[in-house]
C-alpha cells in the first residue's frame, strides 16, 4: 500500500504549512506517478472522502471516489494532462466511502522533468459543501489590514553613538543576554560580522537624518534571523526587534507548495499573525493568480500588507467587519473592492481563516478570493431596474417612496416640500390611434423634458403610464418659499410640455395637469401626500385641463395670486408698463455727480406696484432678463445725450443688476454692445451688484466683473454689509464703489450699531482705496455725521426723490453751479 502522501519535490510529511493551506482551502492534496502507477495521498484528502484508516486506492482506481458519471470525463482530463500537461480545473461530484454525494472541485496540473517529460500529476480536492447548488464555483479573495508592534515586542533604545541605553526584558531574552552585558555597547556589536557594517552604516544614516530605520532579515549572532526597525528620537534611536527565523523557514516551505498551489485559479494570499494597526500583518505568500490578477509581482508585496491593495478608496464598513472578526480570531467572508497595479478596481469575494500551531498559536492569516467583478456588475444592474423605470430612465415608484419616507423621516427641521403630480392630457386618444411605440418615444420625450425644468436636488419619477410625480425637498423656512417654488416649476412643465413633441412621421401637441400639495413639519404620510397631490391633478383635470392646482385651499390662494402677478408682468412688459426714474447722486461738497436709474410698474388697474413686489416674481419667470436689457439700453442712450452737452458730461448712471441678469451667460456681451451701440464713455456707466452674486460661483462671478472693469465700466456694491460679503471676498472683487444700505443710515443718530457699521464701512473702503456712497440719506444731520467720517457720496430724499428724467433735468437746470445742498427737494 502507498505511503500517505509525499513528494520529494514539494511536500514534506506534515509540514505545518502544509496543513495550513489544507484548512485554508479545504483542499486535500494528490501525486499520481503513470508510470509507476503510485498514487498518493494527503491525510486531509482521506478525511475528506471519508475513507477507511490507511487506506489508498490502486492508481488503475484513482477517480472511483466520483460519482459515476463523473469518472469518464475526469479520467480522460487526468489522461490528457498526464500525455500533454494540459492542467485541468472542473467542478464535480463525489460520492464519499460513507455513500455521501458532495460536489467537489478537482484541479491538477503536470510536474515535466528538465528535457519536458511529464514525472507526475499533482492536484487538488476541494470541498464546496454539500449544501452548494450544482455548478456553483466556490468564491474567494483577499483583504489588506494594519499592524503595529504587539504588547512585550523586544524594545531597546541606543544612544546617538548607537550605544544601548534601555533594553526590555524580551530584548533581553531575545538575545540571550542581560542588560548588564548590553548597555553601553554598540546595537551592530549582537550580528554577525557579515551585517554589522550595513547595521552601522543604517542606524548612523537614522540618527544623523531623523528618517526612520527599517533593516529585515539581519544574520545576528543567537538566532538565525532578526528584524530591527528603528524611530529617531531627541535622545537617539527607539529600536524594536523581532525574530523572523521563523519566517524565513515559513517563506522557504512555501516555496516548496507553488507547484499545486501557485496555480490555483484563486487568489491566495498568506501573512504572518499580528496586529491589526498600521501597518498590518506581512505578506509571506502569494500565488499565480494573485499576480496575475492584481499586475504586482511577487517581489513587490512579499513583506508588504495588504492594505495597499484596497487603494485609494475606502470601504468602512466592509473593513470595520473584517478587522472586528480577526482581533476576535475567527474566520470572515466579505465582498471587498481590491485595485490593480495600474488602478484598476476589481471585486473579490474573500474567505480569510486563521491558522493555529499544535500549542493553538495563532501563527499564519490565509486569504483565499475569487475575482467577483462580473457578478457585482450584474448586480449592479439587477439594483438599476429596481429603482429606475426601463423606458424613460426615471426613478420609479419605488425610489419615490423611498426618498420621500427618507424626507418624512428626517427629525431636524426642514422647513416645507412641495409634491407634484402629473398627469399627461389625452394620452390614451394618442395610443389608441398611433400605437404604443409611438405612445413610449412621447414618454420617453416627457422624461427628457421634465428634467430640465428641475433642480438637481429635485426627483423626477414615473409611478406608471403617464403619470409621473416630482418631489421638490423643502427650500428653507421663509414662508411661502416652496409654495412659489412649485409654482414656478409647474409653469415651467406647462410651457416645456406643451411644446409639439416631434414623433416619426407625426407632429404631437400635447398638454398636462398637474397637482400640488404642500407638506410641513406635521405627521405627513407617503399615501396621504401622494392622495392629496392626485386630488389637486383631478381638479386641474375639471379646470379644463393645461393647469396647476394646489391641494391646500390657501397656499391654492397664495400660488394663484403668485401666478397672477407673473401673467401681468408678462403683460406689462408687452404693453410698455414699465418706467424709469432717476433718483440724483450727490458729492461731499453738494455737487451732482450722477443718479441711480430706477425700474416702476405702473399697472392700470394696480397702480404703481413697488419693486419689491415683482422684482423676486421676475426673476422666477425670467422676465428680468429682458427687462433688465431694456433698462440698460434706456440709461446708456440716456448717457449719450448728456454726453452731448458740456453742463452734463460729467454725469453717471447706475443701472441695478439682479443676480440672475448677472449669471447669464450673454450678460457681459450685451453691456459691451449696448456701450458700442450707443458710443457713450463706458466709465459713465456703474453697474450695482448685489452680495447676493457671492453666494455661488464667486470664481465665475470674480472673472465677469473683472471683464467689466477692463471694458471701463464701473461696478459697485449695492446694499454692502445686508448680505454674503466677507472680508476674503471683497479684497478679490474688482469693486469701484461699495453703497451703504439704508437699513444702517436710517438710525444711525440715534442706534450707536448702526453708527458703528456706517463708520466700519466708510473705514473699510477707504482702506481698499473704493468710493463709498451712502443711500437714504434724509436729513442733513445724517449726511454731516456720514461726511465727518469720510462719506464720498449721498443719495437720498435730502436731495431729491426718484423722479422722471423730465424732473430730473429740470433739477438739473434749476441747481446748475450751486451746490445741491442748498436746492429744495422736489
Amino acid at each position: 500500500m502507498p505511503e500517505p502522501f509525499t513528494s520529494s519535490h514539494r511536500l514534506q510529511p506534515g509540514d505545518s504549512l502544509v496543513d495550513l493551506l489544507e484548512q485554508a482551502t479545504r483542499a486535500g492534496l494528490w501525486v499520481l506517478v503513470p508510470h509507476t502507477g503510485e498514487l498518493r495521498w494527503s491525510q486531509r484528502l482521506a478525511e475528506l472522502l471519508e475513507a477507511p484508516e490507511g487506506y489508498t486506492p490502486p492508481a488503475h482506481l484513482a477517480f472511483e471516489f466520483l460519482a459515476p458519471e463523473w469518472r469518464e470525463p475526469v479520467e480522460f482530463l487526468a489522461r490528457r494532462c498526464a500525455q500533454s500537461g494540459e492542467p485541468f480545473d472542473l467542478e464535480a461530484q463525489v460520492v464519499t466511502y460513507a455513500r455521501r454525494r458532495a460536489w467537489v472541485r478537482l484541479l491538477g496540473h503536470a510536474v515535466r522533468e528538465d528535457g519536458g517529460a511529464v514525472l507526475r500529476v499533482e492536484g487538488a480536492v476541494q470541498d464546496l459543501l454539500p449544501r452548494a447548488a450544482p455548478g456553483r464555483r466556490l468564491l474567494r479573495d483577499a483583504a489588506a489590514w494594519g499592524t503595529g508592534a504587539e504588547p512585550g515586542d523586544p524594545f531597546a533604545t541606543v544612544d546617538r553613538e548607537g550605544r544601548f541605553t534601555y533594553l526590555n526584558e524580551a530584548a533581553q531574552r531575545l538575545l540571550a543576554q542581560d542588560s548588564s552585558r548590553l548597555l553601553g555597547r554598540s546595537l551592530w556589536g549582537v550580528f554577525q560580522k557579515t551585517a554589522r557594517l550595513r547595521v552601522e552604516e543604517r542606524v548612523r544614516a537614522a540618527l544623523d537624518s531623523g528618517k526612520p530605520l527599517e533593516l529585515e532579515e539581519l544574520d545576528a549572532r543567537q538566532m538565525d534571523w532578526l528584524e530591527l526597525r528603528g524611530q529617531p528620537f531627541s535622545g537617539g534611536l527607539a529600536v524594536s526587534l523581532r525574530d523572523v527565523t521563523s519566517r524565513r523557514k515559513s517563506q522557504e516551505q512555501l516555496r516548496l507548495l507553488e507547484g499545486s498551489i501557485a496555480r490555483l485559479n484563486d487568489l491566495v494570499i498568506i501573512t504572518e499573525a499580528g496586529p491589526f494597526n498600521e501597518p498590518g500583518p506581512r505578506i509571506v505568500f502569494v500565488n499565480d493568480a494573485f499576480e496575475s490578477r492584481t499586475g504586482y509581482g511577487r517581489d513587490e508585496v512579499l513583506g508588504r500588507s495588504p492594505r495597499f491593495l484596497q487603494g485609494p478608496q475606502s470601504q468602512r464598513d466592509r473593513l470595520d467587519l473584517v478587522r472586528s472578526a480577526l482581533e476576535e480570531w475567527r474566520p470572515v467572508r466579505v465582498d471587498l473592492i481590491n485595485y490593480r497595479k495600474d488602478g484598476e478596481p476589481f471585486w473579490v469575494d474573500l474567505d480569510i481563516s486563521p491558522v493555529w500551531d499544535k500549542s493553538r498559536k495563532l501563527t499564519h492569516w490565509v486569504a483565499v478570493g475569487r475575482d467577483v467583478t462580473e457578478r457585482k456588475a450584474n448586480e449592479e444592474k439587477i439594483q438599476y431596474l429596481a429603482f429606475y423605470d426601463a423606458l424613460t430612465r426615471l426613478p420609479n415608484r419605488q425610489l419615490l417612496l423611498d426618498r420621500l419616507n427618507a424626507l418624512l423621516a428626517r427629525r431636524e427641521p426642514l422647513g416645507e416640500g412641495a409634491l407634484m403630480f402629473i398627469d399627461l392630457d389625452n394620452f390614451k386618444v394618442l395610443n389608441d390611434t398611433l400605437g404604443h411605440q409611438k405612445g413610449d418615444l412621447l414618454l420617453q420625450q416627457v422624461a427628457d423634458r421634465l428634467r430640465t425644468c428641475v433642480d438637481e436636488q429635485d426627483t423626477v419619477a414615473r409611478l406608471g403610464g403617464d403619470e409621473f410625480v416630482v418631489l421638490l425637498p423643502p427650500r428653507g423656512r421663509a414662508a411661502g418659499a416652496t409654495a412659489a417654488a412649485a409654482r414656478t416649476v409647474a409653469d415651467r412643465v406647462l410651457e416645456a410640455l406643451g411644446e409639439p413633441h416631434v414623433l416619426p412621421g407625426y407632429l404631437h401637441h400635447s398638454t398636462c395637469s398637474i397637482g400640488v400639495t404642500v407638506f410641513g413639519e406635521a405627521p405627513w404620510s407617503v399615501s396621504e401626500l401622494l392622495k392629496q397631490a392626485d386630488l389637486a391633478m383631478y381638479q386641474a383635470k375639471r379646470a379644463g385641463r393645461n393647469t396647476v392646482c394646489f391641494f391646500d385651499p390657501q397656499m391654492q390662494a397664495v400660488a394663484s395670486a403668485s401666478a397672477a402677478l407673473a401673467a401681468d408682468l408678462r403683460q406689462a412688459w408687452r404693453e410698455g408698463q414699465f418706467l424709469l426714474e432717476y433718483q440724483p447722486q450727490v458729492d461731499a461738497q453738494g455737487r451732482m455727480t450722477g443718479a441711480e436709474a430706477l425700474l416702476r410698474w405702473l399697472h392700470p388697474q394696480r397702480g404703481r406696484v413697488p419693486p419689491e413686489q415683482f422684482i423676486p416674481t421676475a426673476e422666477e419667470t425670467t422676465l428680468i432678463l429682458v427687462i433688465g436689457r431694456w433698462v440698460l439700453d434706456r440709461a446708456c442712450e440716456q448717457l449719450a445725450r448728456w454726453a452731448q452737452r458740456p453742463d452734463r458730461a460729467h454725469l453717471s448712471i447706475s443701472v441695478n443688476v439682479s443676480a440672475r441678469q448677472f449669471r447669464h451667460p450673454e450678460f457681459v456681451d450685451e453691456v459691451m454692445e449696448a456701450i458700442a451701440r450707443t458710443g457713450v464713455p463706458p466709465r459713465k456707466l456703474k453697474l450695482e451688484l448685489t452680495e447676493s452674486l457671492l453666494a455661488d460661483g464667486f470664481d465665475i462671478t470674480v472673472k465677469k466683473m473683472g471683464s467689466l472693469q477692463r471694458m471701463g465700466v464701473a461696478l459697485s456694491l449695492d446694499d454692502f454689509g445686508t448680505g454674503y460679503s466677507s472680508l476674503a471676498y471683497l479684497k478679490r472683487l474688482p469693486l469701484d464703489q461699495l453703497k451703504i444700505d439704508r437699513e444702517f443710515v436710517k438710525d444711525l443718530l440715534t442706534d450707536e450699531n448702526d453708527a458703528a457699521i456706517a463708520r466700519t464701512i466708510i473705514g473699510l473702503a477707504q482702506s481698499l482705496n473704493l468710493e463709498v456712497v451712502a443711500e437714504g440719506v434724509e436729513t442733513p444731520a445724517q449726511r454731516e455725521f456720514l461726511a465727518r467720517h469720510g462719506c464720498d457720496g449721498f443719495q437720498g430724499y435730502l436731495y431729491c426723490r426718484p423722479v422722471s428724467i423730465e424732473q430730473l433735468e429740470a433739477f438739473i437746470d434749476a441747481n446748475a453751479g450751486l451746490p445741491v445742498a442748498t436746492a429744495t427737494a422736489s
